[in-house]
């Protein structure tokens, strides 16, 4: 697995919510090894159901090509594989986590590991972002993408991205040499005011 490993997932959906009958219709996710991007994973999900007009606008993944994609369970069997033990980060992790979980239920399987929101760490670290959409986010910290938004292995990698330059302006303003998955996910509960505080503590600890 790596010293350091998260995945990076993301879910284009037929609606907002598993709980209303929602599906998963795309999945991408991209492996992240020692800060640097080393596999991906994609694949479209025939969610047996038509998708609306908006979402087919707003994604570009349309009902005919949804005819021809794989069913669920193969899918997301693939991808268990794929997930292995990896730490999992989205950006507005609930949402991803919950279409996870419900596709993962339907094959009578669960995730073990914790997931960390990208969106709340930046919250955190650039406060003054005008905003901390995946999109603006990007754009803020002036991040290379190819400008396509709203498709799941696309979205995936521009938050690894987003991951990786967080975790390299840590290291870079605080003088960390090195930031844990777990560090990430405690700042990401904490209030913005605390976070410069705990930072500059971590470092002295480490310091000993």
């Amino acid at each position: 697995m790596g010293k350091y490993s998260v995945l990076v997932i993301d879910f284009e959906t037929t609606g907002l919510s598993p709980d209303n009958g929602d599906r998963a219709i795309e999945i991408g996710a991209v492996l992240i090894q020692n800060n640097h991007i080393s596999d991906r994973f994609q694949s479209l999900i025939n969610p047996k159901m038509r998708v609306s007009s908006f979402i087919a606008d707003y994604t570009g993944i349309t009902n005919q090509m949804l005819k021809k994609a794989p069913p669920a369970d193969e899918v997301m069997h693939r991808f268990v594989d794929f997930m292995a033990d990896h730490h999992l980060v989205a950006h507005n992790a609930s949402f991803d986590k919950r279409f996870l979980d419900s596709e993962l239920k339907r094959i009578r399987a669960s995730r073990k590991q914790e997931f960390a929101c990208s969106m709340l760490i930046s919250r955190r670290i650039y406060p003054d972002a005008p905003s901390h959409s995946l999109q603006s986010i990007i754009q803020y910290r002036e991040i290379q993408t190819n400008g396509q938004f709203h498709r799941a292995l696309a979205d995936a990698e521009m938050t690894a991205l987003l991951w990786i330059n967080m975790i390299n302006d840590l290291k870079a303003t605080y003088g960390l040499s090195s930031v844990p998955f777990e560090l990430l996910q405690k700042i990401s509960r904490m209030s913005k005011s605390l976070v410069p505080k705990y930072l500059k503590r971590v470092v002295e600890e480490r310091a000993g």
